[in-house]
């Protein structure tokens, strides 16, 4: 059983350093305008030191981008079918706000990988992200079916809220620019897509006698 040493605390930190500087580089430039020389002199490595802890500019990609599904993941995941629906989906489009607020670098390295054909994540897409996408689809087509919220395709209401949250930060420069200086797009995004989706979501109401 061959068991690697753990890594010393310098070793840690260069690759810690390595793919903060990844994903600044990936994130602006994408995986083909982005090179070794631009994340190692961003990492404060020499290039030869950036490959003895990464072979190639694919596997620092790959590693983010490993990392980033997990992460992408989990507002997903915290949509509790026992939950009062309107509740959980209006506290998942916050969560997506808040991400494209806090992980802004993150949003359009992922998107750069989809608008690519996703080479490096195809099988993520096909095998976690379907999956669990799948089985919160169901969670709210039982809503719909239970008269708890409206009948509405799941899979194209999660694609629309992926949009309309994570538009944010991949468009950001475009955001910040028609909307000019003082403002703050994610709290009115909230405000905005708390109404639209409250709106949306809610069950028709029988009609009365004639």
């Amino acid at each position: 059983m061959n068991l690697q040493p753990p890594k010393t605390r310098i070793q840690r930190k260069n690759t810690e350093a390595i793919l903060e500087a990844g994903l600044e580089v990936f994130s602006q430039h994408g995986f083909r305008g982005a090179t070794l020389d631009q994340i190692a002199a961003a990492a404060g490595l020499s290039k030869p030191n950036l490959l003895y802890y990464f072979p190639s500019k694919e596997a620092i990609h790959v590693t983010l981008l490993s990392q980033l599904m997990e992460t992408w993941l989990d507002p997903l995941h915290e949509m509790k079918a026992d939950g009062e629906p309107v509740e959980e989906l209006l506290a998942y489009v916050h969560r997506k706000l808040q991400m494209s607020r806090d992980f802004p670098r993150e949003s359009r390295l992922f998107a750069n990988e989809i608008v690519q054909g996703a080479p490096r994540m195809k099988e993520a897409l096909a095998g976690d992200l379907k999956n669990l996408v799948d089985e919160k689809a169901e969670v709210i087509r039982a809503w719909a079916r239970d008269g708890k919220i409206a009948d509405i395709d799941p899979h194209h209401l999660i694609f629309s809220i992926w949009a309309l949250t994570q538009h944010y930060a991949d468009f950001d420069v475009q955001v910040q620019a028609v909307l000019g200086p003082g403002r703050d797009p994610i709290a009115e995004a909230e405000t905005f897509l708390h109404t639209l989706f409250e709106r949306l979501l809610a069950p028709s109401r029988p009609s009365g006698p004639a």
